[in-house]
C-alpha cells in the first residue's frame, strides 16, 4: 500500500516536473515581457513616453541613477530571458508538439509570441546606441556651469589642434614653416567652435561625461582601498581568527603538541631581552628606596609572574603573524577579483589620470616626479625600504634577514630609477618636453 502511494506521489511528481520543463519558453518569453512593460511604465509615467533619458526630465542625480539601476535591471532581465527562451524553445521543441495535448496544455498562439517579441526589440532598440558605459548614466548640468567649464573645452580642442600641428611638423623639416603664422589658424578654428550652433550641447556632453569619469575613478579608487582592508579584517576576526585558536593551527603548522610561544628566534630574543630589562628595572627600583636586601624568592616569583605575561604576549602575537598570512591571501585573491570584474572601471580610471597628468603644469610634473624619485630611489630611500622590509617581515611572523634586505636595498631603488629615466626619456619626452626641461633645471 505504502509503495503504491509512493509511486502514485512520484508519478505527479515527475509529471509537474515535465509540465514546468515543457512551459520554459513560455515561461521566458512572459517574464521579458513583464520587463519589457516595466520600462515602458517608467517611460509613460515619468519621461512622458521617450526614452529614459537625463535630456528628456528634470530630476537630480540622485533620481536619475535610480531610474538607471532600474532600467539596467530590467534590461538585463530581457536579454537573459531572450537567451533562456531561445535556448529552450530549441531544445524542448520536438517534445512540445508530441506531449502537450497528453499533458493537458494548451497550444502556443504563435501570433501572440511574434507579437510579445516586436514590443520587446521596440524596447530594446531605444538602449542599444547607448550602451557606452559614460552615456548611459548622465546628470543634469546647471547652467552657470556650462560657463565655466566652456572655456575649459575650447583650450583643449585648442591644445589638440597644436599637438596634431607639431606631429605633422616633425615628419619632415619642408613642415618646418608656414605660409601664414600658426595662430591665425588656431583662430579661425575656435572662432568656427564658437560660432557652431551644437558647441553648447558639445560643452554640455563633455563635462558629464567628465563628471561621470570622475565619480567613477574616485569611487573605484576607494573601493580598491576598502575591499582589501575589509576582507583583511573580517576574514581575521570572523573565520582565519578562530580557526587558528580553536584548532592550535600554529603548533600543527609547526608539528609540535606543545604550545607555541615563539615562530622565529627573533622574537624569543626580544622577549629574552624584556625580560632581563624588568629583571634590572627590579633591581634598580630596590636600591634606590634603601629597602631591605631582596630576597631570592621573592625575585623569582615576581619574575616568574613577568615571564608568563611575556609568554602570552608573545604567543599571541606569533598566532597574529599566522592570521595574518592567510587574512593577507584572501585580501588578495578578493583584489584580483574585483580587478578583473572592473574592466570598465580601469579603462575609465586610466582616462582619468591621463586627464589629470595632462592638465598639470611643467613644473608640477617636475614637482611630481622629483618627489616620487627621491623618496623611492633617492638618497635617503634606503632607510625607508629597510623599515617597510622588517614591518612586512615582523607582519608574517618571519625572521628579519637583513643580507636579503640588503641585497634588496642595493638592487631594486637602482633599477627603479632605470625605469623612472627610461620613462623620461621615451615617454615624457615625447609627450612634454618642457616638463622634462623643467625637471632638469629642478633637478639641478
Amino acid at each position: 500500500m505504502n509503495n503504491s502511494i509512493f509511486r502514485q506521489k512520484m508519478s505527479h511528481f515527475l509529471q509537474a516536473a515535465y509540465r514546468w520543463y515543457l512551459l520554459t519558453p513560455e515561461r521566458s518569453l512572459d517574464e521579458a515581457y513583464k520587463a519589457a512593460l516595466q520600462i515602458k511604465a517608467i517611460e509613460d509615467k515619468h519621461f512622458n513616453g521617450n526614452k529614459i533619458s537625463p535630456d528628456l526630465a528634470i530630476y537630480s542625480s540622485s533620481v536619475m541613477d535610480y531610474f538607471q539601476s532600474d532600467l539596467d535591471k530590467q534590461l538585463k532581465t530581457i536579454k537573459i530571458r531572450l537567451k533562456e527562451f531561445q535556448v529552450s524553445r530549441s531544445v524542448v521543441a520536438a517534445s512540445i508538439e508530441k506531449n502537450r495535448e497528453k499533458l493537458g496544455l494548451e497550444n502556443i498562439d504563435s501570433s501572440l509570441i511574434l507579437q510579445r517579441l516586436r514590443y520587446i526589440d521596440d524596447i530594446r532598440e531605444k538602449y542599444t546606441k547607448s550602451e557606452n558605459y559614460e552615456e548611459t548614466t548622465q546628470t543634469n548640468i546647471p547652467p552657470q556651469t556650462i560657463v565655466q567649464v566652456e572655456s575649459e573645452i575650447l583650450r583643449d580642442k585648442r591644445q589638440k589642434t597644436s599637438n596634431r600641428s607639431l606631429s605633422n611638423q616633425k615628419r619632415g623639416k619642408t613642415n618646418t614653416t608656414g605660409v601664414l603664422p600658426r595662430s591665425i589658424f588656431n583662430t579661425i578654428s575656435r572662432l568656427q567652435i564658437e560660432l557652431d550652433p551644437n558647441s553648447e550641447e558639445d560643452i554640455v556632453q563633455n563635462f558629464r561625461k567628465s563628471q561621470r569619469r570622475t565619480i567613477i575613478s574616485v569611487r573605484f579608487i576607494l573601493l580598491l582601498i576598502i575591499i582589501p582592508v575589509l576582507t583583511h579584517q573580517l576574514s581575521k576576526a570572523f573565520l582565519i581568527g578562530p580557526v587558528v585558536d580553536k584548532f592550535g593551527l600554529l603548533e600543527r603548522l609547526r608539528g609540535s603538541e606543545e604550545e607555541i610561544l615563539f615562530v622565529n628566534t627573533e622574537m624569543q630574543e626580544e622577549a629574552l631581552f624584556e625580560l632581563q630589562h624588568f629583571e634590572e628595572k627590579i633591581t634598580f627600583e630596590h636600591l634606590i628606596r634603601d629597602a631591605e636586601p631582596l630576597l631570592q624568592e621573592k625575585l623569582e616569583a615576581e619574575m616568574e609572574a613577568e615571564a608568563q605575561k611575556i609568554a602570552r604576549k608573545y604567543h599571541k602575537q606569533s598566532a597574529n603573524a599566522i592570521k595574518n598570512v592567510f587574512a593577507d591571501l584572501l585580501s588578495v585573491i578578493a583584489l584580483i577579483i574585483y580587478l578583473v570584474l572592473s574592466k570598465k572601471e580601469i579603462a575609465v580610471i586610466k582616462d582619468f589620470f591621463d586627464n589629470i597628468v595632462y592638465g598639470l603644469s611643467d613644473s608640477a610634473k617636475a614637482f611630481i616626479i622629483i618627489l616620487f624619485t627621491d623618496i623611492f630611489v633617492g638618497f635617503h630611500s634606503p632607510h625607508g625600504w629597510e623599515v617597510i622590509l622588517e614591518g612586512v617581515s615582523r607582519h608574517w611572523g618571519l625572521p628579519a634577514n637583513h643580507s636579503f634586505i640588503f641585497l634588496f636595498i642595493a638592487t631594486f631603488p637602482v633599477i627603479l630609477d632605470t625605469i623612472f629615466k627610461y620613462w623620461i626619456f621615451r615617454y615624457l619626452n615625447r609627450i612634454s618636453p618642457s616638463a622634462v626641461a623643467t625637471y632638469h633645471n629642478m633637478n639641478e
